[in-house]
Formats: structure tokens, sequence, C-alpha cells
């Protein structure tokens, strides 16, 4: 749909990686937010300041950088289909 997947964690880019290659690989690019420690996180809300991670949660920013969609999600992965659904709304 012309979307770039992104996905966002707070810890070094090796763990980030060891991660994402132990649940099998993942298709988009993992964004290391180590330093400052979750400051990207932070202004975005997804921060847990507790446990010191990311907050599991989507964000859909449009070309000109204005956040359009945004959801965040506890003990329960994202509903693809639904993002989908997001992303044709802003498709017209």
């Amino acid at each position: 749909m012309g979307a770039h997947v992104l996905g966002l964690g707070a810890d070094a880019r090796p763990a980030l990686k060891s991660w994402g290659t132990n649940l099998g690989g993942i298709a988009h690019s993992l964004l290391s937010d180590f330093w400052p420690h979750g400051e990207v996180a932070r202004a975005y809300g997804i921060f847990n300041e507790d446990s010191g991670m990311c907050i599991r949660s989507v964000t859909i920013i449009d070309p000109q950088g204005t956040v359009r969609y945004h959801e965040t999600y506890q003990g329960v992965l994202p509903d693809p289909n639904a993002i989908r659904e997001e992303l044709g709304k802003l498709q017209g």
C-alpha cells in the first residue's frame, strides 16, 4: 500500500537483531531507541518508565510527518487487517 513498516525498541541494535531472529525473522526494519534511552518512544507516548521498554503500538505517519493513526496494545498483537483498513482510509 506504499507504506513503510518500522519497529521501534529501546534496546541496543544487537539485542533487537537477536530478538527479531529468535522470532523467526522480522520482515521490517527495527529501529534502536537506545541512546538517549527511549527518547523517541517518550515523544510518541509509548515508553514505559517502569520497565524501560516500549509499549507495543502502531503509529501511521503520513509523508508530511503528521500522525494519522495511533493505537497501543497490551497482551495482544496488532491486527494486520485493521492496520490495512486504516491505511486504506488514508489513501481514499
